[in-house]
């Protein structure tokens, strides 16, 4: 196996009731003020945000709140949250929401910290050197970015969507209540399933040596999350497999199913950030629109490692004489779940009919005006991206 560092420094409260610590953990941080920063809504609607002032309240904790953050966050929010944090003296973060929320949260915090437009961080411009603290209350399973290194802003001029991945950016505490779930629509609740899946299986497709543990928390981790993903399908107010899906985030993106692997493929995740830059799409929806084409594009490469996850997570019989057709019948198999969930495994299904110009539009972003590849399980170039889109629409 690879050699490997891992690093989790965020603490995690789960269980119901756990959103009423929030003040607690906060005056724990020594911080003076307090954004509470958060989405829709929804969270003003449940009484959520009233909960979480009132712990507040009781620590004698000051805040400002900042509400607005949409799917896919906006640079826009980011330049506003920094705004607000430098007038009101701000020195802590409390998101109230899911990946998008947090993102945002996590954007603002570097902009503080450093001494530079927060985009350069994001377009790799500038490094950053500090983040302010952030803590969380999840309300949606999906992005895993509570307990992950990662952060993804898209900026209107150009509608780019770009990451920035640093320790810096790890969250203090994370606070996971599942009952926090039940009113997400089905569609987003089924997306962030899919969204928990590719964070493992974008680790998980490797041409290298692998951790044979390593493996088998991927595959116990993906079988969990399409067994509750069903299942909620059909009973949405199940806690124990909200629970499930809500632990299965934050494992699936922590670095523990990359452990001893050779870093993960992401080239599903930079196409899908296209897609989602240019047409707003959902990510983990963007996500399970792709993955099919990408899988057949590449699996070549590495037949016995799709036919592995066919047979280990999708059940699929072990034909030991045809790998080739193993791994096919699994790619099958993982779009049959998708649709089993309402999810879609092609640009169309996203109600987009995506023309040839807008194909090269994507691809050229995705490669960073034709100066990148990307993708370790098989490296692609532009023509590569161009050439999947086009299977996917």
């Amino acid at each position: 196996m690879e050699n490997f560092q891992y690093f989790t420094p965020t603490r995690v409260l789960f269980g119901k009731g756990t959103e009423k610590q929030a003040g607690t953990l906060v005056k724990e941080q020594n911080c003076k003020k307090v954004l509470v920063h958060y989405g829709s809504k929804s969270a003003v609607k449940s009484g959520l945000l009233d909960r979480v002032f009132s712990s507040l309240e009781e620590e004698g904790i000051s805040y400002v709140s900042l509400g607005g953050v949409v799917p896919n966050p906006r640079l826009s929010k980011v330049y506003e949250g920094i705004e607000l944090c430098r007038k009101e003296e701000v020195d802590f973060i409390l998101a109230v929401g899911g990946g998008s929320v947090i993102d945002s949260a996590k954007a603002i915090g570097y902009g503080i910290a450093n001494d530079c437009d927060v985009w350069d961080l994001f377009s790799g411009v500038q490094t950053p050197t500090g983040c302010l603290p952030i803590g969380v209350i999840l309300t949606i399973a999906a992005a895993g970015s509570e307990m992950s290194n990662s952060c993804v802003i898209t900026n209107e001029e150009g509608w780019l969507k770009r990451a920035c991945n640093t320790d810096y950016g790890r969250c203090k505490f994370a606070i996971m209540n599942p009952e926090l779930t039940y009113s997400l629509p089905q569609y987003q609740t089924q997306s962030g399933c899919a969204d928990i899946l590719m964070h493992t299986m974008e680790r998980y497709f490797s041409t290298g040596k692998t951790m044979e543990l390593t493996d088998g928390f991927s595959e116990v981790l993906m079988k969990t999350v399409i067994r509750n993903a069903k299942i909620l399908m059909e009973d949405p107010n199940n806690y124990d497999a909200r629970a499930e899906i809500m632990w299965a985030g934050s494992i699936s993106h922590n670095g523990l199913t990359g452990c001893g692997t050779t870093g993960g493929d992401w080239a599903p995740h930079q196409l899908e950030h296209e897609l989602g830059g240019m047409f707003d799409v959902t990510h983990g929806a963007g996500l399970a629109a792709v993955w099919g084409s990408w899988a057949r594009y590449v699996y070549k490469t590495a037949p016995n490692r799709f036919a592995q996850f066919a047979v280990n997570v999708l059940g699929v019989p072990n034909n030991f004489n045809d790998t080739d057709k193993t791994a096919s019948e699994g790619i099958k198999a993982m779009e049959h779940f998708y649709w089993s969930i309402g999810m879609p495994t092609s640009i169309r299904e996203l109600g987009i009919e995506v023309t040839d110009e807008q194909i090269h539009e994507l691809a050229f972003k995705c490669s960073f005006q034709n100066t990148r590849t990307i993708g370790r399980f098989q490296v692609l170039n532009m023509e590569d991206m161009e050439e999947i889109f086009r299977m996917a629409r």
